[in-house]
């Protein structure tokens, strides 16, 4: 049961990353999203063969049950379209992982105000950590990541098709980034400095994910 309910918010805090590009780039000049259905919450148009399906079976037999995660299909955008290409292109890409934190955000909320039970709390927090999660990979710096992305538009115009050019390797590069343990040590100091910031039990989250 705990693990259909993770896939669910997985899939759901996936797709709210996803919409929140779009609706970025729209604000900013690019309509493409719009245009091709992809702001919706609505599952199906976000589904990808890699992200969706194949990342989290590969993560979930190579920790031996242990993590997993994934992503939706990334929402076209046109930065071409942007009104000022390269500071939009880092707004859009930040906007994906702002919304992540923003949703660990308003799931704190009701715990602090005691609105949980035995039922919804385990949950919350497990949404909590899956949003994180999502936050936190998609700011590293690994194209096709959203952190690719910032890091082009900081970068000097020289480096930007050297850095985009590894996208083509972005899934395999990601894998690898996972598989040798180099998250975790991105991760846990996010996840422990976010349940100290809102004095949340760690030890909780860990139950829930058990």
């Amino acid at each position: 049961m705990t693990l259909i309910i993770t896939f669910v918010i997985l899939i759901f805090s996936a797709i709210v990353h996803e919409v929140s590009h779009g609706l970025a780039a729209e604000k900013l000049g690019d309509d493409t999203a719009r245009q091709m259905g992809r702001i919706t919450l609505n599952p199906i148009p976000h589904i990808d063969l890699y992200g969706t399906i194949l990342l989290p079976a590969f993560m979930w037999f190579a920790t031996g049950g242990r993590f997993f995660f994934g992503a939706a299909k990334p929402v076209p955008v046109d930065f071409t379209r942007l009104r000022h290409p390269k500071r939009d292109m880092a707004l859009v890409s930040l906007a994906g992982p702002f919304a992540n934190f923003a949703l660990a955000v308003l799931m704190v909320i009701p715990i602090k105000l005691h609105l949980t039970n035995n039922i919804s709390y385990p949950i919350l927090l497990i949404g909590i950590f899956i949003n994180i999660i999502l936050g936190t990979f998609n700011l590293i710096p690994i194209p096709p990541l959203d952190g690719s992305k910032v890091l082009v538009a900081l970068a000097p115009e020289s480096w930007m098709y050297k850095i985009l050019s590894l996208e083509r390797y972005g899934f395999l590069l990601v894998i690898v980034f996972v598989v040798l343990g180099l998250f975790s040590y991105i991760l846990w100091p996010v996840v422990l400095g976010f349940f100290q910031l809102f004095h949340l039990s760690l030890g909780d989250l860990i139950s829930a994910l058990a």
